[in-house]
């Protein structure tokens, strides 16, 4: 009887492990192994494969990644879970990883090499991020740090020793702030809607949740009260320091209005380079006009109040040179750690890729090249024509790859800082590929509405107002610059105070209709989100689905109706729900083996590209 492979014995038993604490499911757990990521779509779940010698730290870390997969396919409901998410980024941010946390804290309770292998994968994680060398508070790690404090409290054991130095620093502010709510939610982990209601009041308590926009909500649905409001008080971050970057709004701004014609033919004509001072919409495409003829419900129709705050940026517009420079060389040292593992992945999509440009021969010809391998032939028979061969090239289409990178303030800290690092190797190895790619970001230049709130205020509020936030567009690399004159622009990701709202549709769109200008045979378009669409302003004056509903209609043209290929990559939030084509990743880290997978499996379709109208 044959010897079963240690890597392939690792995978059937882990496997195994997965689907029996994931439990009975409407449809059987489907479980894959690849290099690098970890994520679950539905009822797919990929693992990261082992290769080489099995090394018993990695076995853990393996066994810990299945094991909180598996449970959070056991305990978690996504139907809840979205009904009870906050607005604010801030409190998503939490919100989500205590979720996680309620989800692994009922397998530890019942499983003893459950809780061994999900400690020991908390412990690695916890060095990975640093939290053993901290001395002072950020607002960034506030999301582990409470979900570290939950899961004392569910599990009754402390955070590993690399997080001690961080709980040291959080510990009594919060336990004098919701010491009594996390008691409460010891009692009610294996109630995910009564959990998610302590939650909610957890959050209350630590003044995450957005009190101003539950008072514009108020505000703006009290149609009564239009003619009365003052205009000086119904903006109240109008002096609040997060609205201002200190002259970081001296970007483009984009004026154009919508136009008549119906289609997408003449939205990339004009193409914007980084810092070239042209003009560019931000805005929505020609395709809502022909939704609004369309549609009988023009007040539910996506629009913007406004564009004229709108701004096409370049990242190197919005920093000086040398803070630009002291931000790359951040993400510099948080590439270092992760170099060898990444590098290991990059060279793996570069083979995968120069394998499908390789050079092949036809053999037996009557013209071209003498074949060597044939001289024998020549000698014995002069006269035989076919002893010459001819070189042929493998056909490859011309590629252009744009990464579309959620910038909203939930994505501030780890999650931010894996996208930055891998779209930079990404880009590098694209590259050394012959493969243009493009690094895009999309946020808005204020929080709760700026401008664009203003101007819908000083107008009386008018009713179903459309988008109130002004859009801010970065393009951090276009796809015809090399990557040395733009690497410096990728450290601008990590800049406090960039990071705002989300507005994903009109993003979405922008990103599409820059690749429709370009010449390359075949556009992939991949998109990095932690989560819905999120604007407090808009959300307040319109109805609760506007954004979500844009989003959903963008994503339906670009998949059935454009020549673009998309793909979107979830962090922490199920996006599946929207994309055809998504994986979501629990853990930020797997962001760099994910990308790279998710960007292998597309060139090694064998699919023509779509042809519709």
């Amino acid at each position: 009887m044959p010897v079963e492979d240690p890597n392939d014995l690792v995978k059937r038993v882990t496997a195994s492990t997965l689907k029996a604490i994931a439990g009975h499911r409407d449809e059987e757990v489907n479980v894959n192994f690849s290099p690098g990521g970890a994520s679950v779509s539905g009822n797919q779940v990929q693992l990261p494969a082992p290769s080489g010698q099995i090394d018993p730290n990695g076995l853990t870390k393996l066994r810990g990644v299945a094991d909180a997969l598996g449970l959070r396919l056991r305990y978690h409901n996504e139907t809840l879970h979205h009904d009870h998410m906050p607005k604010g980024p801030e409190a998503r941010a939490v919100y989500e990883a205590v979720e996680q946390v309620r989800c692994e804290s009922l397998g530890a309770a019942r499983l003893t090499g459950v809780a061994h292998n999900l400690h020991a994968l908390l412990d690695e994680r916890c060095k990975a991020r640093g939290y053993a060398g901290v001395t002072e508070k950020n607002d960034a790690m506030l999301p582990d740090v409470v979900g570290l404090l939950v899961r004392e409290h569910l599990t009754g054991q402390p955070a590993p020793d690399s997080a001690k130095k961080l709980m040291d620093l959080w510990r009594a502010d919060l336990e004098s702030q919701v010491g009594d709510k996390l008691r409460q939610i010891e009692t009610c982990a294996d109630n995910q809607e009564h959990f998610a209601d302590l939650v909610s009041e957890i959050l209350d308590a630590l003044d995450l949740t957005d009190d101003d926009s539950q008072s514009m909500d108020s505000d703006d649905q009290d149609n009564s009260d239009d003619n009365s409001d003052d205009p000086g008080e119904e903006n109240p971050d109008a002096g609040d320091s997060q609205q201002t970057e200190d002259g970081a709004m001296t970007g483009l701004e984009g004026e154009s209005e919508m136009g008549d014609e119906g289609d997408f033919s003449d939205a990339g004509d004009d193409e914007m380079m980084a810092g070239s001072g042209e003009d560019e919409p931000a805005g929505p495409s020609m395709w809502d006009d022909n939704n609004r003829r369309n549609d009988p419900d023009f007040q539910m129709l996506y629009r913007p109040y406004v564009t004229e705050f709108d701004e096409v940026v370049g990242a190197e517009d919005l920093c000086d040179p040398e803070e630009l420079g002291r931000l790359r060389h951040q993400l510099d040292q948080q590439l270092a750690n992760l170099q060898g593992v990444v590098s290991r992945l990059a060279n793996r999509l570069q083979r995968r890729l120069l394998a499908k440009q390789t050079r092949s021969w036809e053999f037996d010809l009557e013209e071209g090249i003498l074949d060597a391998g044939r001289l024998s032939r020549v000698v014995t028979d002069p006269v035989h024509p076919l002893s010459f061969k001819r070189e042929t090239d493998t056909e490859f289409r011309d590629t252009v790859v744009s990464l579309l990178i959620d910038n909203s303030g939930s994505m501030r800290g780890r999650p931010i800082t894996v996208a930055a690092m891998s779209a930079d190797i990404l880009a590098r190895t694209l590259e050394r590929c012959g493969v243009k790619v493009e690094v895009l970001g999309f946020t808005t230049r204020s929080w709760k509405g700026g401008s664009s709130r203003e101007r819908w205020v000083e107008a009386g509020k008018p009713k179903n107002p459309g988008r109130l936030n002004d859009l801010r567009h970065i393009v951090y690399k276009s796809a015809d610059a090399p990557l040395r004159r733009a690497r410096l622009n990728l450290g601008l990701m990590l800049r406090e105070g960039l990071l705002k709202e989300n507005i994903d549709g009109e993003a979405l769109m922008w990103a599409h209709n820059r690749l429709l200008g370009r010449p390359e045979q075949r556009r992939i378009l991949m998109v990095i989100s932690d989560g819905a669409p999120v604007d407090d302003a808009t959300l307040s004056a319109n109805p609760g689905n506007y954004l979500e509903r844009h989003l959903r209609d963008a994503i339906d043209f670009i998949e059935n109706r454009s020549d673009v290929e998309l793909t979107a990559i979830g962090i922490g939030h199920d996006v599946t729900r929207y994309y055809r084509r998504a994986v979501t990743l629990i853990d930020a880290e797997e962001l760099g083996g994910t990308m790279m997978n998710s960007l292998a499996e597309l060139f090694e379709e064998d699919a023509p590209m779509r042809r519709r109208a």
